[in-house]
């Protein structure tokens, strides 16, 4: 008997879906069961194991029995070893009634987002973007307005476009630096100019994401808004995690620094979801903090060289060009030309989801098509894989393309 007949969605998730890169790994996997030999270079995860100081942490919290509730938003350790981190790497002092800590960043980003929008309210978000900002947005009950940013102008917003995009119902202006996909980084100067424009609008907050903080390979230091403009910071939320730079994307643990208002109201809506943090990952996060870092710089220099050889090999496919990131661990590959060329027609590959498809599905390498970034004609590869499985990757997809351009 069917009990529930006129079950349906709340009218909320309306062209919401599952996220393409979560859509697109699991198709890898379903694959992969099948005995095809895919080749992912679709996930957003280091490919590092979580470093072993930090797993003999969390093992030695499960053996003392740190497994209860914590307090609602982070534990005051963590928070210390936070406060510690923002002191020693920023420059910034956070109290802790301005530290959130929740069930990783992309939680951290949905509570503000919660916390602050009414219906009507703007953000705007350079894109292309990561593709989870515009669904939060909407589910929070605002308005993304998304600001095309060039390949020419290095994938980032000018003081012109902010500008351009401002309303009288802006609420925030979301950057994430360095970016996912692109790996775009906004360097002091560019951050002093776009804080010139928000000085005209004093009701409009940053939102800063910088959960790649430390996988940046330009020889400039990292730069973040809150502290290069010192009168901005009461309205700037960073927003940062252990995930990326300690491998640790399973841990789930994400936080933010911010004024002691947003911060208390992004407790309210955590408190009426998932509560506090695990236990037992905020111990291992304190570790991650305040343990060896050195750990950061080995592995950078490891995405450093795996950045420069998934970038030159893939210039060297025919009618590929791809930009060297400077930040991320993404190469952001432009395929417009190659889609162009009528070889392609022919075989109905029109846009980037077909030229997608046609990799994973003849050439068994996963990848995630540019358009649910904002960059429709690309394609984002993660270089976060061993050199190997990028060679091997490259060598399929080239011989791919001559396959497709033969005919």
């Amino acid at each position: 008997m069917d009990l529930w007949a006129e079950f349906s969605r709340s009218a909320k998730l309306s062209g919401i879906g599952v996220s393409e890169i979560i859509r697109i790994g699991a198709e890898a996997r379903k694959l992969a069961e099948t005995h095809q030999d895919v080749i992912s270079l679709s996930a957003g995860e280091p490919d590092f194991p979580t470093p072993d100081n930090v797993k003999l942490a969390g093992i030695n919290a499960i053996l003392t029995n740190q497994t209860r509730y914590t307090a609602l938003d982070g534990t005051a350790e963590l928070k210390a070893a936070i406060r510690r981190k923002l002191k020693r790497e920023n420059g910034l002092d956070y109290a802790a009634n301005e530290i959130s800590i929740g069930a990783g960043a992309k939680q951290v980003l949905f509570n503000i987002l919660m916390a602050t929008l009414d219906p009507g309210d703007e953000v705007i978000v350079p894109s292309p973007c990561w593709t989870t900002y515009l669904d939060m947005i909407r589910l929070a009950g605002g308005t993304a307005t998304m600001v095309p940013c060039s390949a020419e102008a290095g994938f980032r917003l000018s003081p012109k476009q902010l500008t351009a995009a401002l309303t009288s119902r802006t609420r925030w202006l979301l950057l994430n630096s360095p970016s996912n996909p692109t790996g775009a980084v906004y360097g002091a100067a560019h951050l002093a100019a776009l804080a010139e424009v928000l000085r005209t609008a004093p009701g409009v907050g940053v939102i800063s994401d910088e959960i790649y903080e430390h996988v940046l390979y330009d020889s400039a230091p990292f730069a973040t808004m809150a502290a290069i403009c010192p009168d901005i910071r009461p309205r700037v939320v960073i927003v940062n995690g252990v995930s990326k730079a300690y491998s640790m994307t399973g841990w789930r643990v994400g936080y933010a620094a911010a004024a002691p208002d947003i911060i208390a109201a992004m407790a309210v809506v955590q408190s009426q979801s998932s509560s506090n943090p695990c236990s037992i990952s905020q111990v291992a996060a304190i570790e991650a903090l305040d343990g060896p870092q050195d750990i950061i710089t080995e592995r950078r220099d490891a995405f450093r060289r795996r950045r420069d050889r998934i970038v030159a090999g893939l210039n060297a496919i025919p009618h590929v060009h791809c930009l060297l990131p400077d930040g991320a661990f993404y190469a952001f590959a432009d395929m417009r030309t190659l889609l162009a060329r009528p070889e392609l027609k022919r075989k109905d590959i029109a846009d980037d989801t077909a030229l997608c498809r046609y990799f994973l599905h003849e050439c068994h390498v996963a990848s995630v098509p540019g358009f649910c970034f904002g960059g429709p004609g690309y394609l984002r590869l993660s270089f976060a894989a061993s050199d190997r499985m990028i060679d091997d990757a490259l060598e399929r997809m080239k011989a791919g393309v001559e396959r497709l351009l033969k005919y």
